[in-house]
């Protein structure tokens, strides 16, 4: 993201309706906390999906000419193929900002050194004499990288795509970002800056579901110019349109997560500093109007100062009107629990992308939380912190999908292969059981291919 250099917002006028969900006393299940936690309006996503699916459709069907027509209708920009010549990627790293480029290269030095970290070891274990299984982790052929656009510019973002699949071994490595009028129907020039920083030379400008679409899909060569050959996994966060278009495509592609438009979640008791978890909680809500910001606390003396340094803070920060809507949204508020213990129900119910701990003994409270995409501990480890230089990945699972998925890392770019090798003699050993097993499950064959090994002295 570039550094600004404005002077203090002037304050605006936009007020903060920061909504209560009251779950004390309540005794409520799993499922009663899930439906009570702040979500955004279900027939959003609806009206997403529907959309999402016309759009790839289209660009099934009609390859760059679609891709053409979108970004036109989207980004109002005239595009003939939307592949970054070389020449504007080298151009774009000259004219870096010094300051930026500093920023960019320490994100990236310990982006790498956790990315390293990371990688599994594979494993050989031996069953028997001459029964050797083994699981190797081994790199996809190729992937697809998304970095969103629009209301903010997010280098940050093509770093957290690229370090992993770097360290992963991935060979073939495509990124997108959405064409800016202002900038010739090309992406951002951070953006493609930052691209160069990291060595990748395929970058596309298309944004949008039409960019998750052409990387699962594919465009074929024709007369805009080369083809876009299908990748075999797609990274990366965006709005409620780019997590339906991965969640349309999971399936024909592998995915990360629906990383969708950002969320925090702060988990803080009385202990907890207002001013402080009031910048976080408007850190995040700066994204997008759509952004959830929820404060989960058991302390309603907490609750009403931070409300108080919402309507402080919000009023004089630079994306103010953005920042209030997303604040008084049905994806935020505060959500009054009866003590620590509810509240920790509640996060894991709520399963954040982000959450905060800012409680006593905050450690120790982090590590009962089950459910998170990324966990902030203490007043000295803000999401801002994850989002460029914690060495921490910031694509994240969003919408509850924390539950079940991961962040983006290094495994999510390799497969785990098993390898079976078994002698004559190891075989021989199991073999009565596999007949037996075969047998057990009307499935004589399998059987049968096992002692068609003994028939002869081969």
């Amino acid at each position: 993201m570039t550094i600004s250099s404005e002077s203090p917002a002037t304050p605006s006028t936009a007020t903060v309706s920061f909504r209560t969900v009251d779950l004390r006393g309540r005794g409520l299940t799993l499922a009663g906390l899930r439906a009570a936690v702040p979500r955004a309006r279900q027939n959003t996503v609806a009206d997403a999906e529907e959309k999402v699916l016309d759009i790839i459709s289209a660009v099934r069907q009609q390859g760059f000419a679609a891709l053409s027509d979108l970004a036109l209708r989207f980004d109002g920009v005239e595009q003939v193929h939307p592949r970054v010549p070389a020449e504007s990627l080298a151009k774009a790293l000259a004219e870096l900002d010094p300051a930026v480029r500093s920023a960019l290269e320490e994100s990236i030095s310990r982006a790498r050194q956790f990315a390293d970290g990371q990688r599994p070891r594979n494993v050989d274990v031996e069953l028997g004499d001459g029964a050797l299984v083994s699981q190797n982790w081994v790199p996809v052929s190729r992937v697809g990288l998304y970095v969103p656009g629009g209301l903010a510019v997010y280098p940050s973002s093509v770093i957290m795509n690229v370090v992993p699949a770097l360290a992963a071994g991935v060979e073939s490595i495509a990124l997108a970002s959405p064409p800016q009028k202002d900038f010739g129907g090309l992406p951002h020039p951070t953006i493609l800056a930052a691209a160069a920083l990291l060595g990748i030379s395929e970058v596309y400008a298309i944004g949008g579901a039409q960019a998750i679409a052409a990387f699962a899909y594919g465009v074929q060569a024709g007369d805009a110019g080369p083809a876009l050959d299908p990748v075999d996994v797609v990274t990366g966060p965006g709005n409620i349109f780019v997590a339906t278009a991965k969640r349309l495509v999971k399936g024909v592609v592998g995915i990360d997560s629906e990383a969708g438009t950002t969320e925090i979640a702060i988990l803080a008791d009385s202990s907890a500093q207002p001013d402080l978890v009031a910048a976080d909680l408007i850190s995040q809500a700066e994204h997008d109007p759509k952004a959830a910001s929820v404060l989960f606390t058991d302390s309603e003396d907490l609750a009403v100062a931070v409300r108080a340094e919402l309507d402080r803070q919000a009023a004089i920060t630079k994306h103010s009107q953005r920042v209030c809507e997303a604040l008084s949204g049905p994806q935020s508020g505060v959500v009054l629990v009866e003590d620590l213990e509810q509240g920790i129900a509640a996060c894991d119910a709520y399963a954040a992308e982000h959450l905060e701990i800012m409680t006593a003994d905050a450690p120790a409270v982090a590590a009962r939380i089950r459910n998170a995409g990324a966990i902030f501990v203490g007043d000295y480890s803000p999401v801002s912190l994850g989002d460029y230089c914690a060495g921490s990945n910031h694509v994240l699972p969003t919408s509850g999908t924390a539950a079940f998925s991961s962040g983006l890392n290094v495994t999510t770019f390799l497969r785990a292969i098993q390898v079976v090798n078994y002698s004559r003699a190891a075989l021989e050993e199991v073999r009565g059981h596999i007949v037996s097993l075969s047998a057990a499950e009307d499935l004589p064959a399998h059987g049968d291919a096992v002692t068609a090994r003994f028939s002869t002295t081969a």
